[in-house]
């Protein structure tokens, strides 16, 4: 087994690494905070349209659309290097990471012109429009009607965890456009601009953050949608759906073996440190043993990444990334309850820096957050229904 990269590969690193060395992001004193997954500041437009000036946004995809047809390998390369730097492609991640690739797999020529490029430009930005009150993991059970006349769709319904929607230009919004066929039939696919009347936003407020929001609840009531809004064919969107799903369990594979790592890092920056009360948690070797237990968790994580993403590269469906996806987020979530355990109270303390799932907090809070990666991009439920299935050969029910 070789576990080591080819001359060819280690140059693409290099050329990768002088040219981010050369063009970084602003300081972090000096970027405005998002504040939802589809704010997109100025700073963070302009940072994303110079990757994509570069080819360094996409690196697989042709230049016309942010890349220079680097292969498999370097693509992995290239998202070692972002994720060791901490260094984000954009701030709309659902929108370059899933939706433009869906837009580009099943869209027409128009709307790739319309909508991919320009969101690849930072120029809009997207909310994902999937779940629902009774449809979350469910995705097939989605209740929102379409319901065509003319030239235009009449939509009504519901989404619910709808990450960015007040702050979104656009909703890739998943609709059912025929009751009458079985619950995978009748769903399409349709672009809502978010400033159509009939639309509501209601943010929902994180109970660590609560002057943060980026979940939502969306009302569509009576909401006109062109019908050259459509992507793909007429109750052809379940293949979309699925496709979608893809897109962003490989996007959270990348930021889960990356992230479980810092999340060890800070770990064992923790350990050295010494508590208000001048404990320091090294001195016991149950500590040590636990840091060393999620140190060979991490190690195995990206490994499981490595062989799944080896398997995709010769077309084999990898299944590991169901796992890992499973994996990498309960162990997160173990790891940072730990860290809360054994500071005791000192974990609820701002003060005592926690490696940020998504932004700053203490161990308590970030393990509170840490919920969420068990839920999105398919709960662990349903990856454990996925690998039963399909790895394992079980019945289904």
């Amino acid at each position: 087994m070789r576990l080591t990269y080819s001359p060819e590969d280690e140059a693409f690193r290099a050329e990768l690494v002088a040219w981010l060395e050369e063009h970084p992001p602003p300081p972090a004193d000096q970027q405005e905070q998002r504040q939802s997954s589809a704010h997109m500041p100025a700073w963070a437009a302009e940072w994303q349209r110079t990757l994509f000036d570069h080819g360094w946004l996409v690196p697989g995809w042709p230049p016309e659309l942010g890349g220079r047809n680097a292969t498999a390998v370097q693509q992995m390369i290239y998202f070692e290097e972002f994720s060791a730097r901490d260094v984000p492609r954009s701030f709309n991640p659902q929108g370059l990471s899933i939706i433009t690739p869906s837009i580009l797999d099943y869209g027409t020529e128009e709307q790739k012109e319309r909508w991919a490029i320009p969101t690849l430009r930072a120029e809009i930005t997207w909310c994902l429009g999937m779940s629902e009150p009774n449809a979350g993991s469910d995705l097939a059970s989605l209740q929102t009607r379409a319901v065509q006349h003319g030239d235009a769709f009449m939509v009504n319904g519901q989404k619910v965890w709808t990450s960015g929607a007040h702050h979104a230009d656009l909703c890739f919004c998943f609709v059912r456009t025929d009751p009458e066929a079985p619950k995978h039939k009748g769903i399409s696919v349709l672009v809502i601009d978010m400033k159509t009347p009939g639309i509501e936003t209601r943010p929902l407020p994180e109970l660590t953050s609560p002057d943060y929001a980026d979940f939502n609840e969306v009302f569509f009531t009576d909401v006109e949608v062109p019908a050259e809004n459509l992507v793909g064919e007429l109750n052809q969107g379940w293949p979309i759906t699925r496709g979608s799903l893809v897109h962003e369990r490989r996007m959270l594979w990348v930021s889960s073996a990356n992230g479980l790592q810092r999340a060890v890092d800070a770990l064992i920056e923790l350990g050295h440190e010494t508590r208000p009360d001048g404990a320091e948690l090294y001195d016991d070797p149950r500590f040590r043993d636990l840091v060393a237990n999620y140190f060979v968790d991490a190690q195995a994580a990206l490994l499981m990444g490595y062989r799944g993403f080896a398997k995709s590269t010769v077309g084999k469906e990898p299944h590991e990334h169901s796992l890992l996806k499973m994996f990498g987020s309960e162990v997160e979530q173990r790891l940072c309850l730990t860290a809360h355990e054994w500071l005791g109270a000192y974990g609820l303390d701002r003060s005592i820096e926690a490696e940020p799932i998504w932004r700053q907090g203490s161990w308590a809070e970030q393990w509170m957050r840490s919920f969420a990666g068990t839920i999105a991009g398919g709960t662990s439920e349903i990856q454990r229904n996925i690998l039963a299935e399909r790895v394992l050969g079980l019945p289904r029910g």
